[in-house]
């Protein structure tokens, strides 16, 4: 029987027999990790999946060290290591012989050294971004997949209802972040999927912001935008929390930014364009009068890695289907100020309706 990843590399391997493509170079982790099971990251060191159709030949390429797990995790029988003394383009020369004209790469992964040393050892080939079929292919979730998922979510959420109680006033940034990632390990994640976003007070006006020294204060924004990676998936959520008392404004701005979440949320169906969530969840800030203040898009794909394709803006006339899984996260960052936003994570279910996994609570808590 057919494993998952064979079943992902035929539909590859269709493709490239179409576009008369003769091989595929496949260097990214984590596509290497789609299509073989094999989750690593080999650093500066090379490693790549070569399906040669000419030869009929699938090879795996790791860093000599990974051999081993290797062997044990992916489904490819054909493991060629390569020692940190060897260079690697010379190995794969080696190992595939003449290649014919195309090869299939992917644009955004394959760096121009590898490219020019890719050209070295083989020269003539010409290359084809294999890229937009990837992640077409990656964007629509399997079953398997979304139950990965769904257990990511799951870790992320008890950690946050946990972190949650540890929080007091005169705690720093950075110390309360410690907790939340000890709790990660603490209840089965891999390690966090990107790193820790907690902000305080007016720097939670930081899309973006690091956690630094910075202290926790009654009537400060607490904004805490975290996830894991477990068995290869991420999660990814923000929940937004006032410590001690709320002020009038601050509950003025978490109820139009809730608003606007339930908004983007409630757009979503198969057979639309995704910019219609990104639209409907813009439009009531934009009505409240804070649209100055929401300047990046609403929300991006999910799975292997924490920002895939799709990504829902408001010029993306992709249209909507079944399988795939993204964030809705609308917020209103108001320099030195504060901030709130809240991030749920959408799959499009096969009726083609929205299914929230995220289930971690919206309404304003007062920690």
């Amino acid at each position: 029987m057919a494993t998952i990843y064979e079943a992902r590399r035929s539909l590859l391997k269709e493709h490239l027999t179409k576009n008369n493509i003769g091989a595929a170079m496949i260097t990214s982790p984590a596509n290497v990790y789609y299509y073989t099971g094999f989750n690593s990251d080999p650093h500066e060191r090379f490693m790549s999946l070569f399906i040669d159709m000419q030869a009929n030949e699938t090879n795996l390429f790791v860093p000599a060290l990974d051999k081993d797990a290797a062997l044990q995790e992916s489904d490819i029988p054909t493991i060629i290591p390569i020692s940190d003394e060897q260079v690697p383009f010379e190995v794969v020369r080696e190992s595939v012989g003449e290649l014919s004209k195309t090869v299939g790469i992917e644009a955004k992964a394959l760096s121009y050294f590898q490219y020019n040393t890719l050209l070295e050892f083989f020269p003539g080939v010409q290359v084809a971004d294999i890229q937009p079929f990837i992640n077409k292919q990656r964007m629509r979730k399997s079953k398997e997949e979304i139950e990965k998922l769904r257990t990511a979510i799951e870790i992320i959420e008890k950690v946050l209802k946990e972190g949650i109680k540890k929080v007091k006033i005169g705690m720093s940034e950075s110390e309360f972040t410690g907790e939340l990632e000890f709790l990660m390990r603490k209840f089965g994640a891999d390690g966090p999927s990107f790193s820790t976003i907690v902000l305080t007070g007016e720097k939670a006006a930081l899309p973006h912001g690091s956690p630094g020294e910075r202290k926790i204060q009654k009537g400060d924004y607490l904004l805490i935008d975290f996830g894991v990676i477990k068995d290869g998936y991420c999660s990814d959520i923000t929940r937004t929390f006032i410590i001690g008392e709320a002020s009038e404004k601050q509950k003025e701005i978490y109820d139009i930014v809730l608003r606007s979440n339930e908004a983007g949320i409630n757009a979503i169906q198969a057979g639309v364009p995704v910019k219609t969530f990104d639209i409907e969840a813009r439009n009531v800030i934009n009505n409240s009068g804070f649209g100055e203040y929401f300047n990046n898009r609403v929300g991006h794909g999910l799975g292997i890695e924490v920002h895939e394709e799709p990504s829902i803006h408001e010029n993306n006339e992709q249209i909507a289907e079944a399988g795939l899984v993204f964030t809705i996260e609308p917020g209103i960052y108001i320099p030195d100020v504060g901030g709130v936003r809240i991030e749920d994570i959408v799959y499009i279910n096969e009726d083609g309706n929205a299914e929230v996994l995220s289930s971690f609570p919206k309404q304003l808590q007062i920690l």
